[in-house]
């Protein structure tokens, strides 16, 4: 069921048992199938003004106005208790065709306007100093509520605004990982704009809120794969451009062995690139696999390379878009060596120019592979003039054929993580023709991410039963990078990211700890350091 019709039907359903429940308020029924009039005469009923339904179209706000006029509604029935106002909220068709249809359930008034005249009596009591009086009311008071009552629903409220939050509007998000180094740290907190690239509306309804996809400690998933919505986005405030650092669902985490060191594909485990102990475990069946809905797989960070449309190539670690050099990140990073004949290596002044542990690859004492910068390479070859630095030939020495996407070596023999392509960026209606050459390009996007039945035979190809040698593409496409090149699982594995997939644009730096770890300190200088042009 798409979200629209999620929608419509429950908006049906509210409408009829408001058709059942007006009659008890004095209201023509036929004024509860009307739409906008049935929310008009709902307002007056709880002593709201009609303009009040007007808020209703204001997306998200609409949310929490909704619920309470659901919760105002039940208790002008004289339905005061918490439940009674949970069930307001959580099934509100059956809460009001209830109070509609059942004969012992009658219409008070407008409950704002009583509970106000009482509160106004129970102040003038106190201001007044008639302890007798007012004793008398707060015994009586039928809307009083306990302390723990309070406390219920202060919390109830508080998480409820924050999920709501954190899924339409701002969500805070983590650096984990150095392949974003150094423009991003790991460590870095970030907020992350879900509206910059349009609202992404939710898919999976039943989930605990406030968690992502993982109960902490329980090590289960914190959903459920039911009911599920189709896609659908909300216009956005801009269009992912070329170097917009952009938080996304990863692309292959439809199917993950979760392990306490890190989560790894299926198709990672398909590749043979599965590291060890986890390769161990995962053969021999210790791991189970966790399939997930395209919102809960796991985020990830990385620099839009190249947008839909684009035709990208690594030549010699340097990236050309339509043929032209593509503008580099400030930060990029790559490996390097350094040897040293005269003796072991220091590491002193590391820290001084932004290298860390973490970008040590290896240590032989007097020699290093290091993850830098251009600049920190040049300063390290300024520190000692023994000491040699030079570019390291990764693709060339790791990655046999087949590597990288689409891990067809057979057709692409030559391409690695440093001399890669060509390769074209897909955007929506692209007429595609399938070869035995693009095949492996376009399987994924053709089978996963647009869900089609795709059946080869040789080099004949039926989508969904019919025989064909092409494709129109139904959505955009994009090439996600790390800014840490040689160290950085991005679309050079994992090929193309869709746009159903895109989260939302980091915004702001909020916090930020040394390596990840606050024991080891903060960097304050990164505090509210603005993270989208980084």
């Amino acid at each position: 069921m798409g979200f629209s019709l999620f929608l419509l039907v429950f908006y049906l359903l509210v409408s009829i048992s408001l058709f059942l429940l007006f009659p008890k308020a004095g209201v023509a029924a036929w004024k509860g199938l009307v739409p906008g009039l049935n929310f008009v005469e709902w307002c007056k009923l709880i002593g709201r003004k009609p303009a009040h339904a007007l808020f209703l179209l204001f997306p998200i706000v609409n949310i929490f106005i909704f619920a309470g006029m659901a919760v105002d509604m039940v208790r002008s029935f004289k339905k005061y208790a918490l439940w009674h106002s949970a069930l307001a909220v959580v099934i509100t068709p059956i809460a009001f065709a209830y109070l509609g249809l059942s004969k012992e359930e009658k219409y008070d008034e407008p409950t704002r306007a009583k509970e106000q005249a009482y509160a106004d009596q129970l102040n003038e009591a106190r201001e007044g100093g008639k302890k007798r009086q007012l004793a008398k009311l707060e015994k009586n008071n039928p809307y009083r509520k306990s302390a723990s009552r309070e406390w219920v629903e202060a919390i109830v409220f508080a998480v409820f605004a924050a999920a709501f939050i954190r899924m339409f509007l701002i969500e805070a998000y983590v650096i984990p990982t150095p392949s974003m180094e150094g423009s991003l740290l790991v460590g870095d907190f970030l907020f992350v704009s879900k509206a910059d690239y349009g609202v992404r509306l939710p898919q999976t309804v039943a989930m605990i809120p406030l968690l992502h996809n993982r109960i902490p400690g329980l090590n289960r998933e914190s959903y459920l794969k039911k009911p599920q919505l189709k896609y659908k986005r909300l216009p956005g405030l801009k269009k992912v451009e070329r170097n917009d650092p952009v938080v996304f669902n990863y692309p292959e985490g439809d199917s993950v062995y979760v392990m306490p060191g890190r989560t790894w594909s299926v198709y990672d485990a398909r590749r043979n690139a599965v590291s060890e102990p986890y390769a161990t475990q995962i053969r021999s069946g210790r791991v189970s696999l966790t399939t997930r809905p395209i919102d809960k797989m796991d985020h990830y960070i990385k620099r839009c390379i190249g947008v839909a449309g684009d035709s990208l190539e690594i030549r010699n670690r340097v990236v050309y878009i339509n043929g032209e050099i593509a503008e580099a990140p400030e930060y990029i990073q790559f490996l390097y060596e350094l040897t040293n004949p005269s003796g072991p290596i220091s590491t002193r002044n590391f820290s001084d120019i932004g290298i860390s542990n973490e970008d040590i690859a290896s240590n032989q004492g007097n020699y290093m592979i290091l993850h830098l910068s251009a600049k920190q390479a040049d300063q390290l070859s300024q520190m000692d003039p023994n000491m040699t630095v030079t570019p390291f030939e990764y693709g060339e020495k790791y990655d046999t054929p087949g590597t990288v996407f689409p891990h067809d070596g057979t057709t692409y023999p030559t391409w690695n993580r440093d001399n890669y392509g060509p390769i074209y960026i897909p955007k929506e209606g692209d007429v595609l023709k399938l070869t035995p050459q693009t095949i492996n390009q376009y399987r994924r996007l053709i089978e996963v991410y647009e869900d089609n039945d795709l059946v080869i035979n040789g080099d004949q190809y039926t989508i969904n039963g019919e025989a064909t040698s092409e494709y129109t593409v139904q959505q955009d496409y994009y090439w996600m990078m790390g800014d840490n090149r040689h160290n950085s699982e991005d679309s050079r594995i994992w090929g193309y990211v869709p746009e159903t997939h895109v989260v939302g644009r980091p915004v702001i730096i909020w916090f930020s700890t040394k390596d990840g770890s606050i024991a080891k300190g903060i960097r304050w200088k990164r505090l509210f350091k603005g993270a989208s042009k980084i």
